[in-house]
């Protein structure tokens, strides 16, 4: 038998990218472009501005995390990994003040791929160093392909154990909620399509953005009266809050749950609890919780969208 098959091509990244600010940056930085970075590293990225000023130098690309605001450094090199960019990289994300720092290189050298382990390992949870290559193929007579490879990246079940030091049997199960949750929403494909899920905290609400910083989704959990939660969260906009509580006989409709609303000097909204949710020492349970969760969140946005929220 007679298989069609063809052989994969690396193609030089200075054939296409001539020059690395000129091309490859401006390439990089388009939507298009950003979203296939974007989905190597895990994290929703979106542009502020190319050659950005850090001083007298300039980064590459500044961005930022959609939904949580956090800012994040882009610096590329169409090249082996040098002592030199990896001063910027840190030079960098301290003047921008980012949280997320990713390096996209040619190829990586050990040295500074275990430079990159280390900060991941030595820096708060709140910080991730990606350190990402590039490469281009093709097939047969093809166009070249991209392809970006993650080499390094910040270990998340290790930051988290970092976090919990320190903090007390509740907001250890809380932290150690939200983890799992993390965990389970990360591979939900119908509610990533919708939703980014925050990091784990020791907070008793996580929350998830709606595409406008009007108002939140927040997921609740109440580890003293054994009950999970969900919330329409609006923090300011009053005609917005009293739309929704106007409309709590719809959002109960399609949550299962009972409405309790708020409407405090500021923040204004609705909040529902399913009691029978035994949080502490039922970590057996946690994923039927968490999945149901995802499922009101769903659900949530999707009322939101038929009132024209």
């Amino acid at each position: 038998m007679k298989y069609n098959l063809d052989t994969l091509k690396k193609v030089e990244l200075r054939d296409v990218w001539p020059h690395e600010a000129l091309d490859f940056t401006k390439w990089l930085s388009e939507e298009s472009n950003l979203a296939m970075l974007s989905s190597a590293v895990g994290i929703e990225l979106e542009l502020i501005e190319t050659e950005s000023s850090v001083g007298s130098f300039n980064v590459d690309i500044y961005a930022q995390e959609v939904g949580t605001g956090r800012k994040a450094i882009i610096e590329n090199q169409l090249e082996d990994t040098n002592h030199d960019h990896l001063g910027k990289v840190i030079t960098y994300a301290a003047g921008k003040g980012a949280e997320i720092v990713v390096w996209a290189v040619a190829h990586a050298r050990d040295e500074h791929r275990q430079a990159i382990e280390w900060l991941n390992q030595h820096t708060d949870s709140s910080f991730g160093f990606f350190l990402v290559e590039i490469e281009l193929w093709s097939i047969g007579d093809s166009l070249p392909a991209p392809r970006f490879s993650v080499v390094e990246q910040p270990n998340e079940w290790t930051k988290t154990i970092k976090l919990s030091e320190g903090l007390s049997e509740t907001e250890r199960v809380k932290l150690s909620y939200w983890t799992k949750y993390r965990e389970i929403a990360k591979s939900t494909p119908e509610f990533l399509k919708e939703f980014n899920p925050q990091k784990p905290s020791k907070d008793h609400w996580t929350t998830l953005r709606c595409d406008t910083s009007a108002y939140h989704i927040a997921l609740l959990i109440d580890t003293q009266h054994g009950r999970t939660g969900i919330e329409f969260y609006v923090p300011d906009d009053k005609e917005i809050g009293h739309k929704a509580i106007g409309n709590a006989v719809l959002f109960e409709r399609c949550l299962g749950l009972t409405a309790t609303p708020f409407d405090a000097k500021k923040a204004s909204g609705l909040r529902f609890y399913k009691d029978g949710c035994k949080i502490k020492g039922n970590e057996g349970a946690w994923p039927g919780f968490i999945s149901q969760q995802l499922e009101w969140a769903l659900a949530m946005k999707q009322i939101i969208a038929e009132l024209g929220l």
